[in-house]
């Protein structure tokens, strides 16, 4: 029981030397440059207004696509979005992208798996032929592991019926 102080401050002291220095990262302190590469002049870096960034990526582009009930066929409005998607990785070609497919939590787990897997080879499928080289694409099928919303009602099944487009930076070269 003596070593619990000790460890108690020791635990405090590495706490508190970790907020110490706000610029370790750079400047403009640990959210500058997060997730960017060069961005354009007169954007705020990492912001959803630099266009060469994960921000702007998710929220503008669009990271995910929905799927009907027991489908890995790309719908006309998934199409919009991967055609975008398709256009933004063209363009920012230092990153890289790992597709998470994923099913809702009807049926087996195996089902949903090999179901999560056929949705995010179709996403893949769809940006390569867009012209992504394949070799910056991943595929990973978490089945209905890793829900959105957690409901036994259509609205939240529909939600969980998505692949979802993960993007990282600078690791191709």
């Amino acid at each position: 029981m003596t070593h619990f102080p000790k460890a108690l401050m020791l635990v405090a002291a590495l706490g508190l030397a970790a907020c110490t220095s706000p610029d370790r990262f750079g400047d403009g302190g640990a959210g500058a440059g997060a997730g960017t590469l060069d961005p354009l002049p007169g954007y705020a870096a990492g912001s959803a207004d630099d266009p060469t960034s994960v921000a702007h990526f998710q929220e503008r582009i669009g990271d995910r696509v929905l799927f009907l009930v027991d489908q890995a066929s790309v719908t006309a409005e998934g199409r919009t979005t991967l055609d975008k998607q398709a256009q933004w990785l063209l363009t920012n070609s230092d990153y890289l992208a790992v597709i998470e497919g994923h099913a809702d939590e009807q049926g087996t787990r195996e089902y949903n798996l090999a179901l999560g897997a056929r949705r995010a080879n179709a996403v893949m499928e769809y940006l390569v032929a867009r012209g992504v080289p394949a070799s910056r694409l991943k595929f990973v099928s978490y089945g209905k592991e890793r829900p959105l919303e957690i409901c036994s009602q259509e609205a939240c099944y529909a939600q969980n019926r998505r692949a979802v487009t993960i993007l990282s930076a600078g690791l191709t070269g």
